[in-house]
């Protein structure tokens, strides 16, 4: 008899996700040995018959699972456990201390025993200190991606596995649409996103998988899993969204909402990104020949595409990205389609947006 369904679930979405690592390792991995056979070619110098072996034989891919001791990220952990020796595919683990609750080191203690003995290796767990920027969600998060950035440099991991579900991709796309951030913020999580220097360093498995079929899978391999009380704890705005919000929308709207939401977070990503490149490609066309923006220009794109512009400029002028919202993108293109004579704007990061002469300046005031 076959596993258990949610577990054969949890399995088979690691496996594909494994598959693609291991193309992509191998790709880079050939790209590299074709440079250094060139590097090394008779002019050069010949090859030795260990350096060729060595170039032949690349170093297997390190996948590491960012655990917490909850159903989702143990089950990622156990699925990562099971299939990444049939691909020779070497797998660890991390824990995240927050230091937000008493015992949270006894218990990030705990997970690295758990992992340990679901055969990972390496593995290991990291304290950080949680600042206050942007509120207590975003500054814990902030926080646990640079741990798990600083530990796949350190153990030069291709890739970071995280437990995010269908469930979490919901909540995401709610949270946007209540900051009214636009069609990026509606896109929800990636199922590739990267880090510093690593562009697909993060991959989430589960995110065409219910919340329940994690716990399911964990209830089926008899793993022990911690319910962090913060994700019941009416005072984050994630937790009232996911015991309050959801089954009220539920109960209105009937079931099928988190599906509805999941799949929007899929369309919006492919709209956002499609308008991302558009953008790319035509902000050289709307600058001068010294680099400025030119309003009228800028006037002629579409509002999507022109905004998308007006926000990269913003940015790369020092207004933190985190802090930009629409509600100043808007000001700034008011200069391009309401300009009346009005005079500079204060974006944040101290950036100032201003039009002189028929172009858009933007730089630090």
């Amino acid at each position: 008899m076959g596993p258990h369904p949610a577990v054969a679930a949890i399995r088979l979405a690691v496996r594909r996700v494994l598959h693609d690592i291991l193309t992509e390792h191998s790709r880079t991995t050939q790209s590299r040995t074709a440079h250094s056979r060139t590097a090394h070619s008779p002019a050069a110098g010949v090859l030795t018959a260990s350096e060729d072996a060595f170039h032949e034989r690349p170093p297997s891919p390190l996948v590491l699972v960012a655990c917490s001791g909850g159903a989702d990220s143990m089950a990622l952990a156990s699925a990562l456990a099971f299939e990444a020796p049939k691909l020779a595919i070497r797998a660890g683990g991390i824990t995240v201390d927050h230091g937000l609750q008493p015992g949270s080191d006894l218990r990030a203690e705990e997970v690295v025993l758990r992992l340990r003995e679901l055969g990972l290796d390496p593995v290991e767990s990291t304290a950080v200190t949680v600042g206050r920027e942007g509120g207590p969600e975003a500054a814990a998060r902030d926080a646990r991606y640079a741990a798990l950035d600083a530990a796949a440099e350190r153990h030069g991991a291709t890739a970071v596995l995280l437990g995010h579900t269908r469930d979490d991709q919901a909540e995401t796309v709610l949270l946007g649409l209540a900051r009214g951030s636009g069609i990026r913020s509606l896109s929800g999580m990636a199922a590739v996103s990267g880090g510093p220097g690593a562009a697909r360093r993060y991959r989430r498995p589960f995110l065409q998988l219910d919340r329940q079929t994690a716990r399911k899978a964990c209830m089926a391999q008899s793993l022990p899993v911690w319910d962090d009380p913060h994700n019941a704890d009416p005072a984050y705005t994630r937790s009232r969204l996911r015991h309050e919000g959801l089954p009220a929308l539920e109960k209105a709207l009937g079931k099928g909402v988190v599906e509805a939401l999941a799949r929007t977070a899929r369309l919006s990503r492919d709209d956002a990104d499609a308008l991302d490149a558009w953008a790319g490609q035509a902000e050289a066309s709307v600058r001068d020949a010294a680099g400025l923006l030119v309003c009228a220009k800028l006037y002629a794109l579409p509002p999507a595409v022109r905004r998308r512009i007006l926000r990269r400029a913003a940015i790369e002028a020092g207004a933190p990205a985190g802090s930009l919202f629409a509600r100043h993108i808007e000001e700034i293109d008011r200069l391009i389609t309401g300009w009346r004579g009005q005079g500079a704007i204060n974006l944040p990061g101290r950036v100032v947006a201003q039009r002189q002469g028929g172009r858009l300046v933007i730089r630090q005031g």
